[in-house]
């Protein structure tokens, strides 16, 4: 049975006013089965570029293919190059809202095409992880961060269940998430070996794969840390430059992501370096050879990456989409996530285990007064209650946050 993505309903909305969509996002998170399985895209007609005959054709010929097509999904779209001037000319000839909905995994040779040859013909989203609000199929509920933000107040919510390390360790990717797989360590494995072996060598020429592959596992140890390619660079055994090169592959194919701080406020001394995230916890867990996170030291760590692919998975397919920032000073003051959508912003820091102290508010407290239009900041902590604690503060359990 297929499983509604929260992203289906954004991309419904936007073909009703763009004649080319874009979905992008890594190997495995769910893109075909969504196109072709999803009942708000269903009725189109359905090209895969992985079938040798329809590449083919489509190298050969592509206006005669797509002339003859009112509305039609093409997936893998980037593996023929010509394809996106053909699909320009027929929107040049046709301005018909919905005419193509492309999808791909190879963020760089898409986004080309896009970009080249489709500029201000397309809009482009990237499909996440699967949020454990698809997981548990709650999505025809609204998500609380909305809820929480539109205020005041908590908005009411049935009882939501802790956050296990079960789900930090499985993370978002559809086969170990939903449990499609009986071993998600053999599973994993050959995720890393065909990103390693297929997709880099379709997007680039990596002459060190080795030193890549050291660094990809080093990057996994410092998720949800601010990023200092230096020091990647240097335990990786790579110059700066090397590093910086792959890290940008890493990201352009979803692997990783960085988020930059938040800038706009009246703090001073705001450290500018981004945070470093591997995309998917599941996938952080394996690089880094966590299997039990009772007593790891990367236990934080890994449940802020989930829930940070949790939140990006609401506030990014928002409509209109919000943005996730950081925030540190150079004196050691901190909050995880400052989450903007339109003028609303609810800072949030994140905290495994089931108690919180004093301390742990102090970077919110400063945020909240360096941030006067901040509505909320939050200390996200992995019990069952959620709690007012004063003007603009609030504990609240994590599974209630990315509900």
């Amino acid at each position: 049975m297929y499983i509604q993505r929260e992203l289906g309903e954004t991309i419904e909305k936007a073909l009703r006013d763009m004649p080319v969509v874009v979905v992008t996002g890594m190997r495995q998170v769910g893109k075909s089965t969504m196109l072709l399985s999803d009942p708000r895209l269903s009725g189109r007609h359905y090209l895969n570029l992985d079938d040798y005959a329809v590449m083919r054709s489509l190298q050969e010929n592509p206006d005669a293919v797509l002339g003859g097509l009112e509305e039609v999904t093409i997936d893998e779209a980037q593996r023929v190059g010509g394809l996106f001037m053909a699909i320009k000319r027929a929107v040049d000839d046709d301005r018909k809202p919905g005419r193509f909905l492309l999808s791909g995994s190879a963020n760089p040779a898409l986004l080309k095409g896009v970009s080249e040859s489709l500029a201000g013909r397309a809009i482009y989203f990237g499909l996440p992880p699967m949020s454990r609000r698809e997981i548990h199929q709650e999505t025809r509920m609204a998500p609380f961060l909305i809820d929480f933000l539109r205020g005041p107040g908590l908005p009411k919510r049935k009882s939501v269940s802790k956050l296990e390390d079960g789900e930090v360790l499985t993370g978002g990717l559809p086969p170990v998430a939903l449990g499609e797989v009986s071993e998600p360590k053999t599973w994993f494995t050959g995720y890393e070996q065909t990103y390693l072996e297929r997709d880099l060598r379709d997007i680039a020429a990596v002459e060190n794969i080795l030193g890549f592959r050291d660094l990809l596992k080093l990057a996994a140890l410092r998720t949800a840390q601010i990023l200092n390619i230096a020091s990647l660079a240097r335990d990786a055994s790579l110059d700066a430059k090397t590093a910086a090169r792959y890290l940008g592959w890493m990201e352009a194919t979803y692997i990783i992501r960085r988020v930059q701080p938040f800038l706009r406020n009246k703090a001073s001394r705001i450290k500018k370096s981004p945070k470093l995230y591997i995309t998917d916890s599941g996938l952080a867990c394996h690089l880094t050879d966590c299997g039990d996170l009772s007593d790891d030291p990367l236990r934080g760590a890994l449940y802020e990456t989930y829930v940070f692919q949790n939140i990006a998975s609401v506030v990014e397919n928002h409509i209109p989409p919000g943005r996730i920032y950081y925030w540190q000073t150079q004196a050691g003051r901190e909050v995880d996530f400052v989450i903007e959508i339109g003028r609303d912003i609810v800072a949030v820091e994140v905290k495994s285990g089931e108690n919180w102290t004093k301390r742990d508010l102090k970077g919110l407290s400063d945020f909240l007064s360096a941030t006067p239009r901040c509505k909320a900041a939050v200390i996200a902590y992995n019990g069952k209650e959620a709690i007012k604690l004063g003007d603009k503060m609030w504990a609240i359990p994590l599974g209630t946050l990315i509900s």
